[in-house]
């Protein structure tokens, strides 16, 4: 007892109390699945928002440390965020470049938008309207200190933009990341890609094609589908672009 009270008195002289009494460092990785499942349980975001709103940026950026951390958590927000959106208000959606745009998130008290999430930080700075082949000619600082260090295309298969041709909704964490966006990606491509071995043609998703300097071109979309075995090996098809079903999806998890 006496060496205890000795202890907290050695304590109280060297630190601050505040330092002493502080409470244990907030996981921002585990908050963006929190934020995540209370959305998919419709249960209250309120309190998840106003952590990540209040977010230490110094302490986030410590945690975000590499590309896995940066992909799950960004991930998980970006997801969160759009459907926090369109629960709010799904008229939004009636002018989606507009709700894309907007700069209705807070994070570590900067505001940011899904299009800041998807094309600045997690596809590294691309522009949305170049296929993938173009950078952004204006980023923030915020952006340049969160955005991954290499594009990982895997990242179309996971995100979730509220449409009806969006890829379903998943937890991402950093610790099962390359399983998860492999299996994601595995999913959604034998789902969707539709081939045609008559007339030697295979119809492929259109956000391949909106992105396609992201695959690495058409070439290497025919070599990602052989890698998933959807397109035989030594088979060259034509690809044919499936358009975009833009309505809004029902229960997207």
């Amino acid at each position: 007892m006496v060496m205890r009270i000795i202890t907290i008195f050695f304590c109280l002289l060297i630190c601050p109390i505040n330092k002493c009494m502080a409470q244990p460092e907030t996981d921002y990785g585990k908050l963006s699945q929190d934020l995540l499942y209370a959305v998919k349980t419709n249960a209250s975001t309120k309190n998840y928002q106003q952590q990540l709103a209040l977010a230490d940026a110094a302490i986030l950026y410590q945690q975000l440390n590499t590309d896995t951390n940066r992909k799950a958590f960004w991930i998980n927000i970006y997801n969160a965020f759009t459907q926090i959106g369109l629960k709010n208000d799904s008229n939004l959606y009636k002018h989606r470049s507009r709700f894309f745009a907007s700069k209705f998130i807070v994070i570590a008290k900067h505001k940011l938008s899904l299009d800041l999430i998807e094309h600045g930080i997690l596809r590294r700075s691309k522009s949305k309207f170049s296929l993938g082949y173009f950078n952004k000619l204006c980023k923030s600082k915020f952006e340049k200190k969160f955005r991954v260090n290499k594009l990982d295309y895997r990242v179309h298969f996971a995100l979730n933009c509220g449409a009806k041709s969006c890829p379903p909704i998943a937890f991402y964490t950093a610790k099962d990341l390359e399983r998860q966006l492999s299996l994601a990606t595995k999913s959604y491509l034998k789902n969707e890609v539709m081939v045609d071995t008559l007339k030697n043609t295979i119809a492929v998703p259109a956000i391949l094609s909106w992105f396609r300097r992201d695959f690495g071109g058409k070439k290497s979309i025919i070599k990602i589908l052989q890698a998933q075995t959807i397109v035989r090996q030594n088979v060259h098809p034509k690809i044919v672009w499936k358009k975009y079903d833009w309505a809004l999806a029902g229960n997207v998890f």
